[in-house]
C-alpha cells in the first residue's frame, strides 16, 4: 500500500451505526468530509474562514466504493492518498482503512470546486497550497 499524502485519525461512534450494528454508509461521506477538512487546515486553510471571505469549496460529486463495514467503538484511518487538478476541479482520492487490521474498509474519488463571491473561481491560494501534489 502506497503512504497517503495525509491521514487522519478517527473512531466510529454508537450513533453512526445502523440497526445491524455497522456504520450507516452516510456516515462514510461525512468521514471523507472530516478528512478533506483537516487537509486544508494542515496546509494553514480553515473552511470556516474561507467562507467568511466568500469563498466556499462545494463538493459536487463523489464516487463511494463500500469493502467491509466498520462497527460501533471501531478506530480508523481517513486518507488522501492522491489530489489532482483538472481545470477549475480539484480530485482528491481518498480511502477508510480500519486500524485493528489494516483492512480498506472504503475508497471514495471527490470532486470539489471552488466558488467565490458566488461564481465558481480558479482559487490561486488553493493551487498554492496543494502545488506539489500535482503532477508537472
Amino acid at each position: 500500500m502506497n503512504t497517503p499524502l495525509f491521514e487522519v485519525d478517527l473512531k466510529v461512534r454508537d450513533y453512526e451505526c445502523d440497526a445491524q450494528g455497522i456504520v450507516n454508509n452516510a456516515n462514510y461521506q461525512h468521514y471523507y468530509e472530516i478528512g478533506r477538512h483537516e487537509f486544508l487546515e494542515h496546509h494553514g486553510l480553515d473552511f470556516y474562514d474561507l467562507h467568511t471571505k466568500g469563498i466556499d469549496l462545494v463538493l459536487v460529486s463523489i464516487y463511494v466504493r463500500y469493502m467491509k463495514s466498520l462497527k460501533g467503538g471501531q478506530k480508523f484511518l481517513c486518507t488522501i492518498d492522491s489530489l489532482e487538478k483538472k481545470g477549475i476541479r480539484y480530485l482528491f482520492n481518498q480511502k477508510i482503512i480500519r486500524k485493528s487490521d489494516n483492512k480498506i474498509c472504503s475508497e471514495a474519488n471527490a470532486e470539489v470546486v471552488s466558488i467565490v463571491n458566488g461564481r465558481v473561481s480558479k482559487l490561486p491560494i488553493l493551487d498554492e497550497a496543494f502545488a506539489k501534489y500535482f503532477q508537472k
